[in-house]
């Protein structure tokens, strides 16, 4: 993964008031899975450990003090909402999201009534999992950032990260959530060129094994919903990838 940072994605990185990173406990008996998130939490600047049971799980917790729990439903000796009621006993409010099977509506029910936060359902895209955690923390004042705000901007085009909401010069603007997951990445990184490897990785569900032409696909999707609405805003850099910059 690029280890690049422009200052415009720094500025939303979210940390402790005392600029210590933020802490999150992963757990996943998918292994590939839990080191995939944790890699993405790592990027953001986050401390992460990773489990792959309920024993590991909350032994990791007592010595590792997360600030927020990602649990899979199912656990090889138990499952996802039993250690949530268990962690909270010893890290009182402890925001947790969960990760669902594709199918188990139940499961996502269960996990919300019984106080879980939020929920992914597999197979997911790792900026909007990434993006949940923030709206998480930030919704319950554990998070902060040098722009601590839930809008993005590039120009006209205005993107909420907690409601959802894209518009461009005031005009609604309705996307698929793979578009607005596509949408988020460009503006999270604006006058920085991506590559569609960097794209894939950073946008595409964890197990997508499509080709990059995918990119190309949604790019023009985006552009014929945004680009249509005033002068461009994405463009492509032949041989390199795409980047979204204000009109000149």
């Amino acid at each position: 993964m690029n280890e690049y940072r422009s200052a415009e994605t720094q500025a939303h990185k979210l940390h402790h008031a005392d600029g210590s990173p933020m802490r999150a406990l992963v757990v996943d008996d998918e292994e590939t899975l839990a080191d995939l998130v944790a890699m993405s939490l790592r990027y953001e600047g986050w401390d992460v450990v990773t489990a792959h049971s309920v024993k590991e799980a909350l032994e990791g917790a007592k010595k590792f003090n997360p600030d927020i729990a990602v649990l899979d439903i199912m656990l090889p000796d138990g499952d996802g909402l039993s250690l949530m009621k268990s962690l909270r006993t010893t890290h009182h409010g402890l925001p947790v999201l969960f990760l669902t099977a594709k199918d188990a509506v139940d499961d996502r029910v269960a996990g919300l009534t019984a106080g879980g936060d939020d929920y992914v359902t597999k197979p997911f895209s790792l900026e909007e999992l990434v993006a949940r955690l923030r709206g998480i923390l930030r919704r319950a004042g554990k998070g902060h950032s040098d722009a601590d705000e839930a809008e993005l901007q590039v120009g006209d085009l205005v993107l909420n990260e907690d409601s959802y909401e894209v518009t461009r010069a005031g005009k609604s603007i309705e996307l698929t959530s793979t578009e607005f997951e596509l949408l988020r990445y460009l503006m999270r990184n604006p006058k920085r060129v991506l590559s569609k490897a960097n794209i894939l990785d950073r946008v595409w569900d964890y197990d997508f094994g499509g080709k990059a032409s995918i990119v190309e696909i949604y790019i023009s999707y985006l552009r014929k919903k945004i680009d249509v609405l005033g002068p461009t805003l994405i463009h492509t850099v032949r041989g390199v990838g795409y980047i979204i910059k204000p009109a000149v």
